[in-house]
């Protein structure tokens, strides 16, 4: 059967950021497989420093179009982990429902459901419940950014306020306007045809609030990753937020892989954890 170009394309983006994902060993979770929610799926591993005490929480929600991926992939996990480690701070890494299951509004439920279940068992681990901070790469990205978008979504499921945001390299901010322009099958796949569901399932149109702070990593490589980054940007700054665009030179998988390694790109976003942190 022969692949249109389109397809290929997808299918090679897809392909490269779990080939990626493969290419560092991560360390292993000391907390691993724990239970947050009913389906099996809802499953998060915890990474925690050595005499971890009040500890700041990164929490990671992988990528994969929606459909594919995993909480313990390698370029989920690694340099991220292991930086997160050095700098004291847990590292958690959730898995959620996953298309065709469960379409992208149901699995920023799974990952607000995460987010309750991390503030609350927190402390058990040496963690402190408000210093917690939400990360993802695409699809992830996009995920987080939805709950940063839309608090309301994280409270239905019982979570609190977190310090802020981090998203690698989505392309699906406004996924109305992603929608209406060519784009690659995958997003059909995730959001389908009605106008309604992509304006629910924007971050851009659903920011309605100054959203906690937020750091957007786009990849200069990508066509579409910093325009719709940058308006994002721009409407949290009307309405008094603070949400920073970083653009990197690298591929979408290396926005995912390479953080955490020694460089410009884990210095920045280190700076930006850094600015998060409570005095208290």
């Amino acid at each position: 059967m022969r692949l249109s170009p389109i397809r290929l394309a997808t299918l090679a983006l897809l392909l490269v950021a779990v080939a990626t994902a493969s290419a560092a060993g991560p360390p292993r979770a000391d907390l691993p497989d724990l239970s947050y929610g009913p389906d099996p799926a809802h499953r998060l591993d915890v990474y925690r420093p050595a005499r971890a005490r009040k500890a700041p929480i990164v929490v990671m929600v992988h990528g994969g179009g929606w459909r594919i991926g995993s909480k313990d992939a390698r370029g989920v996990v690694g340099h991220k982990a292991e930086r997160s480690l050095a700098n004291g701070r847990i590292f958690v890494s959730i898995d959620y429902r996953l298309l065709p299951g469960a379409d992208p509004l149901s699995q920023a439920e799974d990952v607000a459901r995460a987010l309750a279940y991390v503030q609350r068992t927190a402390p058990r681990w040496g963690g402190d419940p408000a210093q917690v901070v939400l990360m993802g790469h695409s699809a992830g990205a996009h995920l987080v950014a939805l709950l940063a978008a839309a608090p309301d979504i994280a409270r239905a499921q019982g979570a609190q306020a977190w310090r802020g945001t981090v998203a690698l390299d989505s392309a699906a901010y406004d996924v109305d306007a992603l929608m209406r322009r060519p784009h690659l099958p995958l997003y059909d796949q995730a959001f389908g045809r009605e106008p309604d569901y992509w304006r629910r399932a924007s971050p851009t149109l659903r920011l309605r609030a100054a959203p906690a702070p937020m750091l957007l990593v786009c990849s200069s490589q990508r066509r579409l990753s910093c325009v719709q980054a940058d308006a994002f940007a721009r409407r949290a700054s009307e309405l008094g937020g603070r949400a920073e665009v970083l653009r990197v030179d690298l591929n979408h998988a290396q926005i995912n892989a390479d953080l955490g390694l020694p460089g410009d790109y884990t210095a920045k976003v280190e700076a930006f954890l850094a600015s998060l942190r409570s005095t208290r």
